[in-house]
């Protein structure tokens, strides 16, 4: 009965109005942003049939989180975080509507969507900081769940209506209905979102990005309790490759942009379901326990791909790998226990920018890998790389821990 007890319910979670305005917010522009995404991938690969191209222009939406994550995150903690959010939303919208002026070059569209994800960033650290001020305990763990949730949930409606969109409408249509999500979130997180001051107060607004970033970068790599969270974290770099190479992997199915949308999309089912298994049945005590071994298994059922199991089999070792994606969530609650409120945005921001760069570089080298062997045979390399760095950190931890 006491277990029970400990576990929050959806009801607890959605009661509370901030919350609901900022899940409203993130199903808008997540699946605005993933209809994007795959319309300029398939249009890169389509124009060039370039494998390194395609998963460039995938990384370039990204890699720039990194430099974002590292220098701009720490507005959130120096300026209140409802109008950081709101900022970022109004910006990236204006943004994204220039990408769908037509006839504009690829490389254009390349460099305006770097910018857009740049200002990801702090809008992304601003709101993983502002959840736990009103939420706390396992409304926390299962607020974030139905986050991770709905974003990867978002993200199979936004890949698979993107593969459609490119195929029947062009990419013009698709980057229009982004920015119209990026106006909706600013809108909801202006009427839902209770204003609050900077958490660090008027004097931390003098400081330089760059003294963010080493304060940050000294809290994190200092503290083992968000080291190791961290580096789980990152762990995604290896089992989300198939992302960078659905175009050219959907080729060598003989598919098209519909397949592609499949591709992209069942890694995202597979976590959506994972995600909410995970937080409704497992127990709190249990869930850093299951950590390691759904980590090994998020990159490791990948090498079943050396095999070349087809469409079907290939959508089921993906929705598999993204249902062991679920130790994410266990990282994320970690992390945050452990991060201060004044440095929260900055301490998350750290993280993520370590998990874009990672996964733009993964990408990249996967692209130009797959110019040479089979983008199957990459995907499968690139599972048994992740595994064996999954095992190398879980006994990392376990010698801390003794």
């Amino acid at each position: 009965m006491q277990r029970a007890r400990e576990r929050a319910t959806f009801r607890e979670v959605f009661a509370v109005s901030e919350y609901r305005a900022l899940w409203l917010a993130q199903v808008f522009s997540v699946a605005g942003d993933q209809l994007a995404r795959v319309a300029l991938t398939v249009l890169v690969y389509d124009r060039t049939q370039s494998a390194l191209l395609a998963a460039i222009t995938y990384a370039a939406s990204i890699i720039p989180a990194f430099l974002g994550g590292i220098l701009l995150s720490g507005l959130a903690d120096r300026f209140p975080r409802r109008t950081v959010m709101i900022v970022c939303d109004v910006a990236r919208a204006l943004l994204v509507a220039l990408m769908a002026i037509p006839g504009i070059p690829i490389a254009a569209i390349i460099g305006l969507l770097f910018v857009t994800t740049l200002a990801s960033a702090p809008f992304n650290s601003a709101r993983s900081a502002i959840y736990p001020d009103f939420l706390s305990g396992d409304r926390y763990v299962l607020g974030t769940a139905i986050t991770l949730t709905t974003y990867q949930f978002a993200q199979v409606l936004g890949f698979v209506t993107g593969g459609a969109v490119v195929g029947f409408f062009g990419i013009r249509n698709s980057l229009l209905i982004d920015a119209a999500t990026f106006l909706c979130s600013a809108l909801l997180v202006r009427l839902g979102v209770r204003a609050r001051p900077a958490p660090g107060g008027p004097a931390t607004r003098r400081a330089s990005p760059l003294s963010d970033a080493i304060a940050g970068a000294r809290l994190v790599f200092g503290n083992a309790a968000l080291l190791m969270p961290m580096l789980f974290g990152w762990l995604s770099a290896f089992y989300n490759v198939p992302e960078g190479l659905a175009a050219p992997f959907a080729k060598t199915l003989h598919g098209g942009p519909a397949t592609v949308g499949l591709i992209l999309g069942a890694q995202a089912f597979g976590a959506s379901a994972g995600l909410v298994t995970f937080s409704r049945l497992v127990d709190p005590s249990r869930r850093q326990r299951l950590m390691g071994p759904l980590a090994i298994g998020a990159s490791g059922i990948l090498v079943a791909m050396a095999f070349r199991p087809g469409l079907a089999g290939s959508l089921l070792i993906l929705t598999v790998s993204g249902l062991c994606a679920s130790f994410q969530l266990a990282a994320n609650a970690a992390f945050v226990s452990a991060a201060p409120q004044q440095q929260r945005s900055q301490a998350f921001g750290l993280a993520v920018a370590g998990m874009s760069l990672g996964q733009g570089a993964a990408m990249i080298l996967a692209g130009a890998a797959a110019g040479y062997i089979a983008p199957a045979v990459v995907i499968a390399l690139s599972g048994a790389v992740g595994a064996v760095a999954a095992i190398c950190l879980i006994a990392s931890w376990s010698r801390r821990a003794r």
